[in-house]
């Protein structure tokens, strides 16, 4: 796999005296160069063990994209984007190639593959690396190429990714950290530098996927897909963390197409990654045995506490992070479409499920929208932390993340709801809020939370179409159509107005929710009356 630089056009970037370049290293060369190299240690069913060192999560306040003509009227300038001048990028780049070009003889890893399971739209990447644990990590997540998909190989986007190179400069060019993450679009090259953990090359990749895919009229989507044994009837689930996007879509029943990051086009839904990236904190095998098992050879686990002796792991210690992760192929879960041989791929969704977690009480376990609906909401992107489940955390705290994915959009979020109302109003697909929280009382009064086999016989209604065979009424407040009835869920349940028994506090915490909603989507200055129209009200 050894390879020279002039054969993968890297003096094209700059790097023009590396040694030692290896391309697309097979897993069990890159295990016993993270071994050889001290990077990490063989653990559980022969998986590898590595600390990511003082970063065990993204650094959001240190990703940058340059400010340049041929992106600048896209971007959404912002927090989550923030502008940085060519000339830093230039200094920063050129001591990213100088780290490269005189480093002393170890390797350097390049991985070429794709994002995208769908061929028209998918996107050539190439990461670039020093340390062999972090070419196993996109070796795991990205798409692999399959024999002489590489022939004649040119990137579409490329990372180069300096974790040992630090700015030095920060506090001059303004910036936040010695820490750097940073795009530049027109040159198709993000530079990565004073940070280790693997995500920034991941979530990288999905940021880079959704800048460009929806000027095609593609809707990038941070989301879970599933479909059911026969191939159809795929659903798309959109939740933050603690909703149970995970749990919900990974079905017995119905194989996995993707569980973070996908894509809508003309012809349907299709996966971005090859693999999957999984918090492990806690880990059970009764409750997630897929993942579980997907810890094998070829598994790459993150920041886990473990006896240095028998290397045992224990994963309900969160002493390193709270963010123990595992990334493995995505054929290493039997019950996935790639698993079984086929493109992560499907037909259009039928159904779309927003997840939520209501801590307050007062939105419905379920409740179908109108496309505007669903834009208000998409760009919402609700969810409340549950009081203990954060430091200082002693009551819920409503959270928002634009289209349920906030720190990875490039554009406005009104562009992806705006594609998500077209997609839905030519397919059909109708879209529900599903409450995995609460409802009836507040998480602040020790009521328990809705049961998760209720909220699994909600989402079989949803995709069966069963749901349909009710009368529905309208939430007082949010406006969104309740069932009154399903199956054999608790009629009492299905309608949080009539579910509390303090009508008053129910009435006192409702209106508190609204405002937060409305206080929220004043940022977004759409100027658009039917999605403000489609969000709770007060009148």
């Amino acid at each position: 796999m050894t390879t020279t630089g002039k054969e993968l056009a890297l003096d094209r970037i700059g790097l023009t005296e590396v040694d030692r370049i290896i391309r697309n290293l097979p897993v069990e060369g890159i295990v016993e160069d993270i071994i050889l190299h001290k990077e990490g240690k063989l653990g559980m069913n022969g998986a590898v063990m590595v600390d990511t060192g003082r970063y065990t999560g993204r650094s959001p306040k240190d990703k940058y994209f340059v400010d340049e003509d041929s992106s600048n009227q896209n971007l959404w300038w912002g927090p989550v984007n923030v502008k940085i001048d060519e000339f830093i990028f230039d200094d920063l780049y050129e001591q990213v190639v100088n780290y490269y070009n005189h480093a002393d003889d170890s390797n350097t890893y390049v991985f070429d593959g794709f994002a995208g399971a769908d061929p028209a739209y998918r996107l050539n990447v190439r990461i670039i690396a020093k340390k062999a644990w972090q070419a196993h990590f996109a070796h795991n997540m990205f798409i692999r190429p399959e024999k002489g998909e590489l022939d004649g190989f040119s990137p579409d986007f490329t990372i180069i990714n300096a974790s040992d190179v630090y700015n030095q400069k920060f506090e001059e060019y303004g910036m936040n950290s010695k820490t750097f993450i940073i795009f530049h679009m027109a040159k198709r090259i993000a530079i990565i530098g004073g940070t280790e953990y693997g995500g920034e090359m991941k979530k990288g990749i999905f940021s880079v996927m959704n800048y460009m895919l929806p000027l095609k009229g593609v809707l990038a989507m941070h989301c879970s897909a599933n479909l059911d044994k026969n191939g159809e009837n795929a659903a798309i689930f959109f939740g933050l963390s603690g909703t149970g996007k995970t749990t919900l879509s990974t079905d017995p029943d119905r194989p996995l197409i993707g569980d973070d990051e996908h894509g809508w086009s003309d012809d349907g839904i299709f996966n971005f990654e090859g693999g999957c990236y999984a918090k492990v904190i806690d880990l059970n095998p009764e409750h997630e045995p897929d993942i579980y098992h997907a810890i094998r050879h070829g598994a790459l686990l993150e920041n886990v506490v473990f006896d240095e002796q028998t290397r045992e792991i224990d994963f309900s210690d969160g002493s390193k992070t709270e963010n123990t992760r595992v990334s493995y192929p995505l054929n290493y879960i039997d019950n996935s479409v790639y698993g079984q041989g086929k493109p992560s791929m499907s037909g259009h969704p039928k159904t779309i499920i927003f997840l939520t977690c209501d801590a307050y009480g007062i939105l419905p376990p379920v409740s179908k929208l109108t496309p505007e609906q669903a834009m208000y909401h998409f760009i919402s992107g609700y969810t409340a932390k549950v009081a203990g489940t954060e430091r200082g955390i002693t009551e819920p705290v409503a959270t928002f993340s634009p289209c349920f994915g906030g720190p990875f959009l490039t554009l406005h979020p009104l562009k992806y709801a705006e594609l998500l109302k077209l997609k839905m109003n030519q397919h059909h697909v109708p879209a529900y809020l599903v409450n995995t929280g609460w409802v009836g009382a507040s998480a602040q009064s020790g009521a328990k939370r809705i049961s998760l086999p209720v909220t699994r016989k909600i989402i079989h209604a949803t995709l069966d179409g069963s749901i349909d065979n009710t009368t529905f009424e309208a939430d007082p407040y949010f406006g969104i159509m309740v069932p009154q009835s399903l199956g054999e869920i608790n009629p009492d349940i299905l309608m949080p107005a009539k579910a509390w028994k303090d009508q008053n506090e129910y009435h006192r915490i409702a209106i508190e929710l609204v405002q937060k909603f409305q206080k929220n989507f004043e940022q977004y200055d759409l100027g658009d009356s039917e999605i403000l129209n489609a969000g709770p009200t007060l009148d």
